[in-house]
């Protein structure tokens, strides 16, 4: 019974996260609905999409000790530490992209505000280095559980985070015009562009 219950909060979790992700990503395009309180509403709809990510995240961990009935294997045929490998080996360059990120986004991270400009650091390489990152969490942290099901589970993050930088993109056009179509153009979504 737990385990079913674990798992119905994991998949509306996940769905509540890509929903107040998304409706988050949209200031400028609210703006003309809601005025200024547009880039307030979005920050308080990250917040709760990323308490919805954490809760995701538990769901993770409570699986690993109440798993559904499947007919994959509760573990990995090799030892843990081999999952722990693949773990690090996954997690530690995309956690660092994602916390570049993060700090090269600044406040803007989670809390949208109108006056603020376009990004630079890793931003001059790539467009969503935070989705870049993030998006393997689930993976490595999959891996590290040990789990062959979480692992094929975090598969659904893959296109949840493509719809949510589809998404920003098209706030961030409305948003800055031009001068973000060209950076559209010259930047690579999840990978630098290769120079010409």
């Amino acid at each position: 019974m737990i385990a079913w219950v674990n798992f119905a909060v994991l998949i509306f979790s996940t769905l509540f996260f890509l929903y107040y992700y998304f409706i988050s990503v949209g200031p400028a395009a609210l703006e003309k609905v809601k005025g200024e309180d547009a880039y307030r509403l979005c920050g308080r709809y990250r917040v709760v999409a990323i308490i919805f990510e954490f809760i995701t995240i538990a769901n993770y961990i409570i699986y690993k000790f109440y798993p559904l009935d499947t007919p994959l294997p509760e573990t990995f045929p090799w030892p843990w530490w081999v999952s722990a490998l693949i773990a690090a080996v996954i997690g530690i360059p995309t956690t660092w992209v994602m916390g570049v990120g993060m700090k090269d986004a600044g406040e803007e991270m989670a809390f949208p505000k109108k006056e603020h400009t376009m990004y630079g650091g890793i931003y001059a390489k790539i467009r969503h280095p935070q989705a870049a990152g993030e998006v393997f969490a689930w993976l490595w942290i999959a891996f590290l559980l040990h789990s062959p099901f979480l692992v094929i589970f975090s598969f659904v993050y893959f296109p949840i985070f493509l719809i949510m930088c589809w998404a920003e993109e098209h706030d961030l056009l409305l948003r800055y015009g031009d001068a973000y179509a060209e950076y559209w153009h010259k930047t690579g979504a999840f990978f630098p562009k290769r120079a010409r």
